[in-house]
C-alpha cells in the first residue's frame, strides 16, 4: 500500500515507492490516493506532477528547494510516446530577471534542481485518456560532467543576455539544451526585469526548460 503522506526517510525508501508505482495507470494511482482524474489536461497541466508528489511523499515546500529537499532529489515527470521519446520540454524552475549579481552556475536554481532527479516517464499520447496512461519505470539521474558543462554554457549565455537588458530578445531558439520561455498562467501576468538601459521594465515571467533532445538522451542512457 502506498503511503500518501509521510516523506521517505532515505533514498532506498524513495526508490522502493517509485518501484511500486511502475506499471500502474494514472487512474489506478489516483484511486489509491483517492483523487479524481481529470478528463483531459488542458486546464490541469500540473495534475500528474501533483499526483506523483503526493504518492511518493514529496514535501514540495519551498519551490527553490528540491521536491525531496532532505534527500537533495528533484521529482520530474516526463510524458513519452510509444517509442520512449519525450513529447514536450521539461520545466526546471523560474528565472531570476533582477538582482542577479552574485548568481553563478554553482549556486543557481537550475543546477540545484538538476543535481539529482527522479525521472518518472509516463505514456503521454493524446489518444490515450489520462486515466489509462501507464507509468513507466522511474529512475534516478545526475548530470555527467559533459551534461553539466552543456547546461552551464546555455545558462551563462542566457543569464548574460538578461544582465545586458536583452530579455525581450531572448527566444526559444537560444540555448542548445536549456531554453528560456515565458512561464505564467496568462499573458497579463508581469514581473520586473532589467531593461536595455539598466532600468527596470515589466515583462512576462520566464522559466528555464530542458529541450527534448536533452531529455531524450537521458532516457536513452537510462533504458539503453
Amino acid at each position: 500500500m502506498l503511503n500518501n503522506s509521510a516523506e521517505p526517510q532515505n533514498l532506498n525508501e524513495l526508490l522502493a515507492r517509485a518501484a511500486q508505482i511502475a506499471g500502474l495507470t494514472l487512474g489506478e494511482l489516483a484511486a489509491k490516493a483517492r483523487i479524481k482524474v481529470p478528463p483531459n489536461f488542458k486546464r490541469e497541466k500540473g495534475w500528474t506532477g501533483q499526483l506523483l508528489e503526493l504518492s511518493l511523499g514529496a514535501s514540495a515546500g519551498s519551490k527553490s528547494q528540491q521536491d525531496f529537499a532532505h534527500l537533495g532529489i528533484e521529482l520530474k515527470t516526463i510524458p513519452i510516446d510509444l517509442n520512449g521519446r519525450p513529447l514536450e520540454t521539461t520545466y526546471v524552475c523560474y528565472a531570476h530577471l533582477t538582482q542577479i549579481a552574485g548568481i553563478e552556475w554553482h549556486n543557481c536554481n537550475v543546477k540545484n534542481k538538476l543535481k539529482q532527479v527522479l525521472w518518472v516517464p509516463i505514456d503521454g499520447r493524446r489518444e490515450i485518456t489520462p486515466c489509462d496512461r501507464i507509468i513507466a519505470t522511474p529512475f534516478l539521474w545526475s548530470p555527467s560532467i559533459v551534461q553539466d558543462q552543456q547546461l552551464r554554457q546555455d545558462w551563462e549565455e542566457l543569464m548574460e543576455l538578461i544582465a545586458l537588458g536583452k530579455i525581450e530578445k531572448i527566444t526559444a531558439r537560444h540555448g542548445q539544451y536549456l531554453q528560456l520561455r515565458p512561464k505564467a498562467a496568462n499573458g497579463q501576468v508581469l514581473t520586473d526585469a532589467i531593461g536595455p538601459g539598466g532600468n527596470i521594465i515589466q515583462t512576462r515571467p520566464r522559466g528555464f526548460y530542458l529541450r527534448k533532445e536533452f531529455t531524450h538522451a537521458i532516457l536513452c542512457e537510462a533504458f539503453n
